[in-house]
């Protein structure tokens, strides 16, 4: 490494946030990038460890050591290209990804990792900054063509290895923008869309074609389409093109079937969040769902309802409580016990920095509300013992609510392109499909694959381009007999 001992002689340096008084004023990103002095630094940290457990924490595999290194040189165009080798969205892992890299580096055994996640994005943006980052179009056309539907982070990651390796790709998008869960799933304040276009206009200009408004299925239901104009069905996708890719994401969420649910005022958080992002693209959302002045009860504590969080915030709502159902993790996770493994441990986002009472071992019992509307929610504490919960009895508590968000999680996603094309679920509703062997990334279909939250249900969006790049190989190999393109 460039500095063997960095690791001793350096902290962790983080980066730096704008005021929570400036950044909840807008939806903008309010993350800053690291200087080149501050990234040399925190590269430096960088153990000649032997064995780099970081890499296989990585869903991509991304070869950590190699671009700190080459960022501690400031050989930043090689940073870059060894960056893209494993990754083709960099920009987006580097600012949403919760960073598994971190947990699993040696130097987190009994110190702070290095910030890999910062470097990350320092090296894209730096490659933006400099022009690096050109479109690379396929020399030679193979005569094929794929379809790809969806157009989240697998279906881009896919197209653009299946275009760059001479087929003819076409993106099917059910809404009326390109990027799907990375468009309207994660707020502008962590993912400016800016940053999706941007990429999006490289895959243009390399042969990529989008259709978007267009829902694959049998029947366009107003819930799933969202905005969708089209329909197209699987058997004329599949006269059409040589081989078809399901890639769409997960965005029925987990109901809440308690008395009361039908009142006015509660949610799904994929109801809530993409309107806003439709308002930041400057659409007009007539009765957009708004959290100016009341009182907000997100139920869920993942990142989806620190969304919820984020965006009640910034619409100026009177007061956000945020609960779940599950007991409050440790501040601290035994880290001999656990690494290099990902730990389950207390993580305050910059959305609850930013203003939300947090409870947990709660559950709720029940809406209650008038005309419709609802006013309140009846919760009662848990005990958790051997991992069952009971409720403690007298424990009932009320809580103050005009809107209501679930943020439970998401079960199987859009079981109805699924069901349309017939292929075959797993027990939990997601396309049967293995990741391994002979046929991997294959459904029960002839010439139809799946990948991302597709096949393996809810997940990251670095695991979405792992299984995107995956695929896309799975697919080339199966058109062409063989691929080149990397695994």
């Amino acid at each position: 490494m460039g500095k063997v001992t960095g690791f001793l002689e350096f902290d962790r340096q983080k980066e730096s946030y704008l005021p929570v008084t400036q950044r909840v004023k807008n939806n903008k990103e309010f993350v800053l990038v690291l200087e080149n002095s501050k990234a040399k630094t925190q590269a430096a940290r960088c153990m000649n460890c032997g064995t780099p457990f970081c890499m296989t924490g990585c869903p991509v595999n991304n070869i950590i050591p190699d671009w700190n290194d080459l960022v501690y040189t400031q050989d930043y165009r090689n940073a870059l290209d060894t960056l893209h080798s494993t990754n083709n969205f960099p920009e987006f892992t580097g600012r949403v990804c919760p960073a598994p890299c971190e947990a699993a580096c040696t130097l987190n055994v009994n110190n702070e990792p290095v910030g890999i996640k910062s470097i990350e994005l320092f090296i894209v943006e730096k490659g933006f900054e400099n022009g690096w980052i050109l479109p690379q179009p396929s020399a030679v056309r193979t005569g094929k063509k794929v379809a790809i539907v969806g157009s989240g982070p697998a279906g881009l990651a896919a197209a653009q290895q299946l275009c760059r390796a001479g087929h003819a790709v076409t993106v099917f998008e059910k809404n009326d923008r390109i990027g799907g869960l990375l468009r309207y799933g994660i707020p502008g304040f962590k993912l400016d869309k800016e940053i999706v276009d941007r990429r999006v206009e490289q895959l243009k200009s390399e042969g990529v074609h989008f259709r978007t408004g267009v829902f694959v299925g049998k029947e366009a239901l107003k819930e799933i389409t969202n905005w969708a104009k089209e329909t197209l069905s699987p058997e004329k996708l599949l006269e059409d093109f040589d081989a078809v890719l399901l890639t769409g994401g997960s965005e029925q969420g987990r109901d809440l079937p308690v008395p009361g649910r039908d009142l006015q005022g509660i949610h799904f958080a994929m109801e809530f969040l993409p309107q806003q992002n439709k308002v930041d693209a400057g659409d007009e959302v007539r009765n957009q769902l708004r959290a100016d002045g009341k009182h907000v009860v997100v139920i869920g504590g993942g990142d989806t309802g620190s969304d919820c969080v984020g965006t009640s915030r910034r619409h100026g709502a009177e007061g956000i409580v945020q609960f779940e159902l599950l007991p409050q993790p440790p501040e601290q996770e035994n880290k001999p016990m656990v690494w290099p493994y990902w730990p389950i441990k207390l993580r305050t986002s910059s959305s609850h920095e930013e203003g939300c009472e947090r409870d947990w071992s709660v559950a709720t019992k029940r809406f209650e509300g008038s005309n419709g509307k609802v006013e309140k929610l009846i919760a009662a504490r848990l005990e958790w013992k051997d991992g069952k919960m009971s409720e403690v009895p007298d424990s009932e508590f009320t809580l103050k609510a005009d809107l209501v968000l679930l943020a439970m999680g998401f079960v199987a996603p859009a079981a109805q392109v699924l069901s349309a094309f017939g292929v075959e679920k797993d027990a939990r509703g997601n396309a049967k499909a293995t990741t391994d062997g002979e046929g991997c990334y294959r459904t029960s279909v002839d010439k139809v694959f799946a990948a991302g939250d597709m096949r393996r249900g809810q997940s990251l969006v670095v695991w979405a381009i792992r299984e995107g790049r995956q695929a896309a190989r799975a697919v080339d190999e199966f058109l062409m007999g063989a691929s080149d393109l990397p695994r």
